[in-house]
């Protein structure tokens, strides 16, 4: 396993972050795996020398931190490096439960806390923009939890880049903790983020951990053979995840695809190790987030790591890419 540093914090993560959106129980997704089968992945992570784990409040409505918290708690804790976030509402009898208040804050973190049966988390992460709530009492509120050893660092997640350049700004001007990451969109067939998002993350020393860096399973297979799978079959269909999908097609994605398969061949790998060594060759990203249900397939992104590509294999990758509109803040 490679390391590296998490932004600024000097943290030591993996270049390969495991998402634990998989994680829970399949009455919220139907894909989604309960914990007999969840175990042997995390322990296999762990096997594997991967020390970062991502989840979040909302995935199985929490129960995807109650398995990853009970597989941890038989390991060294110290050695880990655990994320989870907070935003979108977890009850819907309760609107406090969601959004980025002080209340919602403190409220889901202990909540979250709980849950992974951890006394401090590693990194607590906003999972998306609150409009309701002035940004100044959400970084209050996430100043307050570092100070309280409720977590060490603080994360930002999908938003406009003026936004989180604003948060920035106002964290310097009122002396509280600083957003030490970003947890952005971003893939072969989505790179919007290389225009303003990516750059402020370089400038400003923010880890990158980017989500969907497989396009959903886009980029795992060729096109014709994807359009079979479960989540093909929806593609043209009017639904958030179709049109994330149409967003990756029709931006030249197309003839990515079919690039990233022949290259894939050439070099003897899958398609999936090579779209995730495309962004382990980018300098701003510290570590993709890999959701998987199933050990080979975490097994093969792990030796993505091992796959060098050339600057002329690069430049064949990204050349048909084209703007598409920008996906992922909502």
């Amino acid at each position: 396993m490679e390391y590296t540093t998490l932004g600024a914090t000097g943290v030591e993560v993996s270049r390969i972050c495991l998402g634990c959106m998989s994680f829970g129980s399949s009455d919220w997704r139907e894909w989604v795996l309960d914990e007999s089968e969840s175990r042997p992945i995390i322990e296999r992570a762990i096997d594997l020398g991967i020390n970062f784990f991502d989840t979040a409040n909302m995935y199985s409505k929490g129960e995807s931190e109650r398995i990853l918290g009970d597989v941890l708690a038989e390991y060294d804790r110290d050695a880990q490096v655990v994320a989870t976030k907070t935003y979108f509402q977890m009850d819907e009898t309760n609107p406090n439960s969601g959004g980025l208040s002080r209340k919602a804050i403190e409220q889901e973190l202990e909540n979250s806390l709980d849950r992974l049966g951890m006394d401090t988390v590693d990194l607590l992460q906003i999972h998306r923009w609150d409009d309701d709530t002035p940004i100044e009492q959400t970084l209050r509120a996430l100043d307050d939890a570092v100070r309280r050893d409720r977590t060490r660092y603080v994360g930002a997640s999908s938003m406009w880049a003026h936004q989180f350049a604003d948060a920035l700004h106002a964290s310097e001007r009122l002396g509280l903790e600083r957003f030490a990451t970003m947890q952005d969109h971003y893939n072969l067939t989505y790179r919007e983020e290389e225009r303003e998002m990516l750059p402020l993350c370089q400038k400003e020393g923010i880890g990158v951990m980017p989500w969907s860096p497989l396009a959903r399973g886009y980029l795992t297979r060729p096109e014709e053979s994807f359009r079979q799978t479960n989540r093909g079959e929806f593609m043209d269909e009017d639904d958030h995840y179709s049109d994330r999908i149409a967003a990756y097609r029709s931006n030249g994605g197309a003839e990515i695809n079919a690039r990233v398969e022949e290259l894939a061949d050439e070099k003897g790998v899958t398609m999936a190790q090579l779209a995730l060594a495309w962004l382990l060759h980018k300098d701003w990203v510290t570590a993709p987030i890999v959701g998987t249900t199933s050990v080979e397939h975490l097994e093969a992104a792990v030796e993505a790591l091992e796959i060098d590509l050339s600057k002329s294999d690069i430049e064949y990758l990204e050349e048909p890419y084209g703007p598409t509109k920008v996906l992922g803040h909502e």
